[in-house]
């Protein structure tokens, strides 16, 4: 039976989706659902046809979404259903976060929670009517099948139309004027109290047996932590409690099961409070950003296990990730597809990843393989599923050369072995925020620790995502797949993402173009995003998405898996002024750090990021230009100057800003009117329009810009 619009897949023919760049859409394109893309067709197919549209929003790593789409959308008397009384929309939440976080404040303010798989009813007009999550294929004593959530919606849009469209007015409503109030709430960027007050609120947050923050699920607070080193950093009076926060919580997740132990990288959650048992799907973006934190962490304190993970989580990305044009995908799914005991192939989470005490011994023989479990925590029970185990590292090899270097030589011996399992999918969309997250990573990585590599791919990176991402009519495109871009527009956090990858590019090469980028970058975010009262909405102003802008535009401050895109907008905007000068993005980086007010005393774990542009925002920022030769005819010179400009990158200020240029130089115009003293390469630092005198001693660059020596 084929669909009434011959899209339907029931007999073979795939749906709409199967022209998708999105590979979580594409996973849905055999679907026996006639499946439509989020857009304006869909919902005037609706209003021809006078039914519902049900829009289901996941993404490709997701364990449940998986789940619900074999109990579900692979059967074909749920296509049929869904084909009879609705215009089905498949929304990847990835590519399209606009999308998603308009129908997640739906589901929020209708259950009180939210999550995904996220299962929205809405008129043909896109008004939200009900929302719930993970509908399963069999009523549980609590929860509807799918199949009959879909009758009653069925009977009620037949029999109570009214009522229905008068509740769905009702919520549309309330959720557009609680986005307009966000948007316009008065307030200040936190000052020095106010961060150290939250530093005080985070602390009475602390799982102190196991690290972290709260119980389970507990995810990596990975933000956070970048505010709390900045802030240790700081010199304030709770600089020690910052610093103790941080460490102890990267030190537990560094030798979790939470942390792949074998090949590096984080998984996205652990499921315990004991950081033992994860949700195994691997997100670019939770990695980029612990790697700038472990990296961090090490920059300020010497802490090795800072450098080692920064630099195993970096190779990593660039291992499992990397795309041919230079990108780096976005994820890992939790499952891997496997054969089950009954004979039959699936996904099953974690499978790459557990082991057995026999499957170590199998591997490494009775001796390695025995001290291997009992340093992983790989026990006869397991502590996983079907007497399995994850790894994790009950104590620190590293202490020890010895067991260090035995460690080692097991860890390779462990990655052979599992590099011939069975591997998770991998999404191998590119999107923009996400890889300026990683761009600013790899390219601080590969300075501080001196691997040129990692700075080499980062530039790479970089020059794919200006190369695909921005489209001849100049916007910025938020994915690509396969080096073509997606169709969806960049929403805030993709400009103010990607404007941080590039200034962390211009700080480590000292090439103007990335600088210049940056800075057109935030200009858009002023043009494009910011209202008339200087409040950020997370999509340009000339978006023509009418159930959108019904729902509520205005960007959400709140910092959870990512930076929101008011604190990526914020810090970008911070750095330029600082670069170029401008009073006017300066001044909106203040605006837009204003909802950070509240944040900070209430909630600061979901502020993290803006916290940390607080923190630069308190320091000054702190402005570094070094100034030197780099002609091939005075390595001395050259030599010199890069001794200063090591030692600015290695300076822990929270509001630190580098460039680099010669004599003469005026982009970016920190570098204006800056000459070589007594002819020797110079830095000048200067904070809060005040300057040091200018320096050729790295020795007192050093103490200017806290860096370790």
């Amino acid at each position: 039976m084929r669909s009434r619009t011959g899209w339907g897949s029931i007999d073979g023919v795939p749906n709409r989706l199967a022209a998708s760049t999105s590979p979580y859409l594409l996973q849905h394109a055999d679907n026996p659902v006639d499946w439509w893309e989020w857009g304006p067709e869909a919902f005037a197919e609706a209003r021809r046809r006078d039914v519902p549209v049900l829009v289901s929003v996941g993404y490709a790593a997701c364990h449940w979404c998986h789940v619900m789409a074999h109990e579900s959308f692979e059967d074909p008397e749920v296509g049929r259903q869904l084909a009879e009384g609705f215009v089905a929309v498949k929304v990847d939440r990835e590519e399209r976060p606009d999308v998603d976080a308009a129908l997640m404040r739906a589901t929020t303010a209708l259950t009180g929670q939210g999550g995904w798989p996220m299962t929205v009813l809405c008129t043909p007009d896109g008004e939200p009517f009900h929302a719930g999550t993970y509908y399963p294929p069999r009523p549980h004593p609590q929860l509807p099948s799918f199949r009959q959530l879909l009758d009653a919606v069925t009977q009620a849009w037949t029999d109570r139309r009214e009522e229905v469209v008068g509740q769905s007015a009702r919520i549309t409503s309330a959720l557009a004027e609680r986005a307009r109030a966000a948007a316009t709430a008065d307030g200040a960027p936190p000052d020095a109290a106010a961060l150290q007050a939250a530093v005080r609120a985070l602390a009475a947050e602390e799982d102190r047996a196991h690290g972290g923050f709260g119980g389970a699920p507990k995810f990596p607070p990975s933000a956070a932590c970048l505010w709390l080193l900045r802030h240790a950093a700081s010199g304030a009076p709770t600089a020690g409690e910052a610093l103790g926060l941080a460490g102890r919580t990267l030190t537990a997740m560094a030798r979790s099961g939470t942390y792949d132990q074998v090949a590096g990288g984080f998984a996205r959650y652990a499921v315990d409070a004991g950081w033992v048992v994860p949700h195994f799907e691997k997100m670019l973006y939770d990695n980029a950003q612990l790697a700038r934190a472990y990296l961090h962490w090490w920059r300020l304190t010497g802490e090795p296990t800072g450098a080692r993970v920064a630099a195993e989580i970096c190779d990593w990305m660039l291992a499992a990730l990397r795309t041919p044009e230079g990108g780096l995908a976005s994820s890992l799914d939790a499952d891997t597809t496997v054969e089950r005991p009954d004979g039959s192939r699936g996904g099953v989470e974690g499978a790459t990843y557990v082991w057995t005490p026999s499957q170590l011994v199998d591997v490494l023989g009775e001796d390695d393989g025995a001290w291997a479990a009992e340093l992983l925590g790989v026990t006869p029970e397991g502590t996983f599923e079907h007497g399995t185990s994850t790894a994790r590292l009950v104590r620190d090899p590293w202490v020890d050369p010895a067991e260090a270097a035995r460690w080692t030589d097991v860890r390779a011996r462990l990655r052979a072995a599992r590099a011939q399992r069975p591997q998770p999918g991998r999404d191998d969309k590119v999107v923009l925020a996400w890889d300026g997250l990683a761009v600013a990573a790899l390219a601080e990585a590969g300075v501080l620790l001196e691997r040129p590599d990692l700075l080499a791919a980062a530039v790479r990176c970089a020059d794919l995502l200006l190369a695909v991402h921005l489209d001849d009519d100049g916007r910025w495109r938020r994915t690509s797949r396969d080096g073509r871009a997606g169709p969806s527009r960049a929403v805030l956090e993709d400009l103010g993402d990607l404007a941080e990858g590039l200034l962390a590019l211009h700080a480590a090469t000292g090439d103007p173009a990335w600088a210049e980028t940056a800075e057109a970058l935030c200009a858009e975010v002023l043009a494009e995003h910011a209202g008339d009262d200087g409040a950020l909405a997370d999509v340009p102003a000339s978006s023509d998405d009418a159930v959108l802008a019904r729902l509520g535009h205005a960007a959400d401050p709140t910092d959870g898996a990512a930076p929101s895109g008011t604190s990526a907008a914020a810090g970008a905007l911070l750095a330029v002024s600082a670069l170029t000068g401008s009073d006017a993005f300066r001044a909106a980086a203040e605006r837009a750090l204003a909802p950070a007010g509240a944040l900070a005393a209430t909630a600061p774990r979901f502020a993290g990021w803006a916290l940390a542009v607080a923190e630069a925002l308190v320091d000054g920022p702190r402005e570094v230009a070094v100034v030197g030769t780099s002609a091939a005819d005075d390595p001395e010179g050259r030599a010199a100057a890069d001794e200063l400009h090591r030692t600015a990158l290695a300076g822990t200020a929270p509001g630190l800003v580098v460039t680099r240029g010669r004599p003469g130089a005026d982009q970016p115009p920190l570098l204006r009117g800056r000459g070589l003293a007594g002819g020797r390469a110079t830095a000048y630092v200067c904070r809060g329009h005040v300057c040091d005198a200018p320096t050729t001693d790295p020795a007192v660059l050093a103490a200017a810009v806290g860096a370790r020596r």
